[in-house]
């Protein structure tokens, strides 16, 4: 597979076109790689500094959707329409293990923040929490009544974040799976969530057009950000917590001001939907992919 690396002047940013739609961007923890998650079925890993390819990793048989890299960088998780979570060595591209157990496409997976946790969220209304070192089901959460989009830690590791089509958030004790809380107020439904590095706000987008942004603690709602112009899917906090990134089917990435919900920028260029975005470690660098066929590295600093 051919890929080709534009600098786009104008838009301060790199531009990767890949031969398929992309669906998710996730930087490695030390900021030196970026992987791709794509309708091809494939995870692609980049080198951030040049855009080169260093490997394709193959095995799905259906679209990859979801790829986080876990807190040591030595591993990487992608989710997938064929209904499974497979665990690959970063180093050198090996399949290490493929989760099976949901019923529908996974559209999210998260590594808890010491590593040892996965959670995989599913088309088949379940959270399902998987020990990463031998990939035992720990422990299903159900309760959603629609499918679940996304899935987020607290940076303590304590409590996990659902996204759903029922267009609610679901909040869980990951020591025993126990429902904490459930947030509701999106009207249409909700593609993803993440909690910012403080573990205190938790963002949440949705269908509905809107960011909305709550408390934690307690479950209130601190602000609604409005702007977008067509579905949120996706939603991402700055290192700092100091700014927040959405992108859009209006095929634009905006950068919000968390303490006020100021709209501080609005990043163009995408033709299409944008269903990932996320920062570099250091904050100085934004990616996202899109259904463009697209990674975008947008500079920030």
């Amino acid at each position: 597979m051919e890929q080709r690396l534009v600098i786009e002047v104008n838009h301060t940013h790199v531009c990767i076109e890949l031969p398929s739609q992309v669906f998710s961007v996730a930087f490695s923890p030390d900021g030196q790689t970026l992987a791709s998650g794509s309708r091809d079925y494939t995870v692609w890993l980049w080198r951030v500094s040049d855009g080169t390819l260093l490997r394709i990793l193959e095995g799905h048989t259906d679209a990859v959707l979801s790829v986080p890299f876990s807190p040591d960088g030595q591993t990487l998780a992608s989710g997938s329409d064929d209904h499974t979570v497979r665990l690959w060595r970063v180093a050198d591209g090996t399949l290490l293990r493929t989760l099976e157990g949901h019923t529908g496409p996974v559209w999210s997976v998260a590594f808890s923040p010491d590593g040892q946790a996965l959670a995989s969220g599913s088309y088949d209304n379940t959270v399902r929490l998987w020990r990463v070192s031998d990939g035992t089901l720990l422990r299903t959460l159900e309760g959603h009544t629609d499918s679940v989009e996304s899935v987020a830690f607290s940076p303590d590791g304590q409590t996990l974040a659902s996204g759903s089509v029922d267009t609610t958030v679901r909040l869980w004790q990951v020591s025993d799976g126990t429902l904490l809380r459930i947030l509701e107020g999106h009207t249409d439904a909700m593609l993803s969530v993440a909690f910012s590095p403080d573990g205190q706000i938790l963002a949440s987008g949705s269908y509905d057009n809107t960011v909305r942004l709550w408390r934690v603690s307690d479950g209130a709602l601190l602000r609604i950000l409005e702007g977008h112009t067509n579905a949120v899917l996706s939603v991402a906090f700055s290192p700092d917590g100091q700014t927040l990134a959405s992108g859009s089917e209006d095929n634009t990435v905006r950068l919000w001001r968390v303490l006020d919900g100021t709209l501080l920028s609005t990043l163009k260029g995408h033709t299409s939907w944008v269903w990932s975005v996320a920062f570099s470690p250091d904050g100085q660098t934004l990616a996202s992919g899109s259904v463009d066929k697209t990674v975008r590295l947008w500079k920030l600093g």
